[in-house]
């Protein structure tokens, strides 16, 4: 393998550019393990990123299935060999972990790992997490080489790392400071309307009995002001809508993020696009609130469907007749009670589409069982 400078190159580059494609820090650790495992090929392998409690903040493993890791049970402790490598902060390689004093104990459904390699993710004193790999497939274990090229592949990872929680932190900065910013908004823009709003809606109460005729003005004034405080709020909106739905559609924006998810999750993950023909419309609708809203419950849903639905395929199907817009996501995964209390829609998110779909005068319904998928269906009418 160190006879392929290319794959490398490949294996240490994508680790360090994982970060400029926006990723999450699990994502990056994702692709940091994988990129490992085959610049080694070993048939195991696994990163750890301790928490203060003694256990692991994040711990991403390859070739070990679902199933199994059921079966395992809970991530493990800092203990063992694990506990060791995090003290000591040394690289390890063994031609049987089993055999060493360090090696303390494995679940019973465990797999039963032999040669083992392992090094620190240091950034400086800081050990930022370990990686380690076991079971090469390559006769005759780990080598020297092996020890020297993960130890320089560990060094770039912790780039990638750094510079990932960075991003992560710098991104809830600009979302907090962007919250701030829309609610100073929102206070200016709408919150006189909305006071004049109540002051004329209170007069013409008091003056229905009276004098009909003034508290008529009175009502069309609070016409007048509902809507100008609705064309206020549907500008935040507008500011607020993603570069990406401005640059490429709303369909070409759901396109470009099933595409992102399809490389890095599990579930086979499509898009379809449908407009069906009109004599009075044509193509997708243009309301800038209603794109975001579609796109906000598509990714919410998407969410779901790829992170806690254990599914094999997901579908997005993204429609337009004469107007209206239909969004369809559908997974085969392990579905839920949709029936259930209020509190278990609210853990899936559920209420904010609901939410999101009601603000542009739109609706959504899911359709889940246990055991026979779910499908989120949200539907605008022009």
């Amino acid at each position: 393998m160190q006879d392929e400078p290319e794959e490398i190159l490949h294996a240490v580059s994508s680790a360090v550019l994982a970060v400029t494609r926006h990723l999450s820090v699990r994502e990056v650790l994702q692709v940091i393990v994988r990129s490992a495992q085959r610049l080694l090929d070993a048939r195991y392998a696994a990163l750890g990123v301790p928490d203060e409690q003694g256990a692991f903040a994040e711990f991403i493993a390859e070739g070990i299935s679902d199933k199994q890791w059921k079966a395992i049970g809970p991530t493990p402790r800092q203990h063992g060999m694990l506990g060791a490598m995090l003290r000591e902060g040394a690289p390890v390689r063994l031609a049987d972990i089993r055999k060493d004093a360090r090696y303390e104990w494995w679940p019973r459904a465990h797999p039963v790992l032999k040669d083992f390699i392992g090094v620190p993710i240091r950034d400086g004193d800081e050990v930022l997490g370990i990686i380690f790999l076991s079971n090469k497939r390559t006769p005759g274990g780990f080598t020297e080489a092996d020890e020297e090229l993960l130890t320089l592949f560990a060094a770039h990872a912790a780039i990638a790392l750094t510079n990932a929680r960075l991003y992560e932190r710098s991104r809830e900065l600009a979302m907090v400071e962007e919250r701030t910013r829309v609610a100073r908004d929102l206070h200016d823009a709408v919150t006189q309307k909305l006071f004049s709003l109540r002051l004329s809606a209170q007069a013409a109460q008091a003056l229905m009995g009276a004098d009909p005729g003034r508290a008529a003005g009175q009502l069309d004034q609070v016409q007048r002001l509902a809507g100008e405080a609705l064309a206020e709020l549907r500008a935040v909106i507008v500011e607020l809508r993603p570069a990406e739905l401005g640059r490429h559609g709303l369909a070409e924006t759901l396109r470009k993020h099933v595409a992102l998810l399809h490389r890095l999750h599990a579930p086979e993950v499509s898009f379809e696009s449908v407009v069906v023909p009109c004599d009075d419309h044509g193509g997708l609708t243009s309301d800038p609130a209603v794109e975001v809203a579609v796109l906000r419950v598509a990714q919410e849903a998407l969410h779901n469907a790829v992170r806690h639905a254990k599914a094999g395929s997901v579908t997005v199907r993204l429609i337009e007749r004469c107007g209206a817009l239909e969004l369809d996501v559908s997974d085969d995964g392990g579905g839920f009670d949709a029936s259930a209390s209020p509190g278990r829609d609210q853990g899936l998110g559920l209420t904010t589409m609901h939410e999101r779909a009601r603000e542009v005068g739109g609706s959504v319904v899911v359709r889940s069982r246990p055991g026979s998928g779910t499908t989120v269906r949200m539907e605008v009418q022009p």
